[in-house]
């Protein structure tokens, strides 16, 4: 297993990198707990041109600014006071592209993730959605920023994902960006359980 290269997060094609980032894995260390999962689903935000994107507009705020730095920091916010979102940042300074990992299969570090989540025993559900990803791998806002390369990584450990498996659809929940809410930039793992929303988006 071996974490991504600095040079993997410097592209600027958002779109790609979010395809490529299915089956890797998100690792952490937190208070020397280390757990890990197989990311299932991403989204990806296209910057300044993106109406979904927090940067649409080439909008800058003290939460966003990590978006405009270096590619390769993790992008972590609040959302709706309750969940934090863990986000990848990609590309050279001023280019505020991100995608965000919606899922993870979990796989190393199960009794911590259960712990973290207050489940008795492990389902389908526990790495399903933004704020389950975040909540059993301990990560919160006070990442934002850190890089990837720490005690945040994503890793390659060799498992391959046959094109065929990669499903593709419009990114979920962004109906206030207009026809950009139709841009088909969410990936998933065809039939993965882990993969968010109803079971229809699973297929």
């Amino acid at each position: 297993m071996r974490k991504l290269p600095s040079s993997f997060y410097l592209t600027d094609n958002v779109v790609a990198a979010a395809r490529d980032l299915l089956g890797k894995l998100l690792v952490t260390r937190v208070n020397g707990v280390v757990t890990s999962g197989r990311i299932v689903e991403t989204e990806a935000y296209n910057g300044a041109a993106d109406r979904a994107s927090h940067s649409y507009n080439h909008r800058r705020t003290p939460r966003t600014e990590v978006q405009y730095a270096k590619g390769g920091k993790a992008y972590v916010y609040l959302c709706y006071g309750i969940h934090h979102l863990f986000n990848v940042t990609l590309a050279p300074e001023d280019q505020p592209l991100v995608v965000l990992v919606r899922a993870i299969e979990p796989v190393q570090g199960i009794a911590a993730m259960l712990a973290r989540a207050g489940k008795p025993s492990p389902d389908s559900s526990l790495g399903r959605g933004p704020g389950n990803v975040t909540r059993i791998l301990g990560i919160g806002v006070t990442h934002s920023g850190v890089s990837l390369q720490g005690d945040i990584s994503i890793c390659d450990d060799g498992f391959a994902l046959p094109p065929e498996k990669i499903g593709v659809s419009p990114r979920i929940g962004v109906d206030y960006a207009g026809e950009d809410a139709l841009l088909p930039y969410r990936f998933y793992v065809k039939g993965n359980a882990s993969v968010s929303g109803p079971a229809k988006w699973r297929r």
